[in-house]
């Protein structure tokens, strides 16, 4: 039998499956069988620029590919540097503002740490 995971809230080692969910008895936190225990917490979560590099809040990127905005005829060209940039969930996971286009929302995929 597999080793339980520890609870992600109080690190206890007492963890237990039950329909389907992983039961904390010291606290009675539960989470999903298959969720990930090392990245149990939101906070956790790693986003990666285009080169495998951690992004964190703050960070400044670089744009390596041509990007249209939709809905507008401007495109951010290859070489913008984006400073401060936010991490937030979703599929565009980088909200920032661009010089002389405004805020936007931008894949990691599509930027370079600088």
């Amino acid at each position: 039998m597999n080793q339980p995971p520890a609870c992600p809230i109080c690190t206890s080692e007492f963890a237990y499956a039950d329909r389907g969910q992983w039961v904390c008895p010291e606290c009675g936190h539960e989470w999903p069988l298959d969720a990930a225990t090392s990245a149990s917490d939101e906070g956790d979560r790693m986003i990666k620029d285009a080169n495998g590099n951690m992004l964190v809040d703050g960070d400044s990127v670089v744009v390596i590919k041509d990007l249209k905005v939709k809905g507008s005829s401007l495109v951010v060209k290859v070489g913008t540097k984006v400073r401060n940039i936010r991490l937030v969930e979703g599929d565009h996971d980088i909200d920032c503002k661009i010089e002389g286009i405004g805020a936007m929302k931008l894949k990691s995929e599509f930027v370079r740490k600088a």
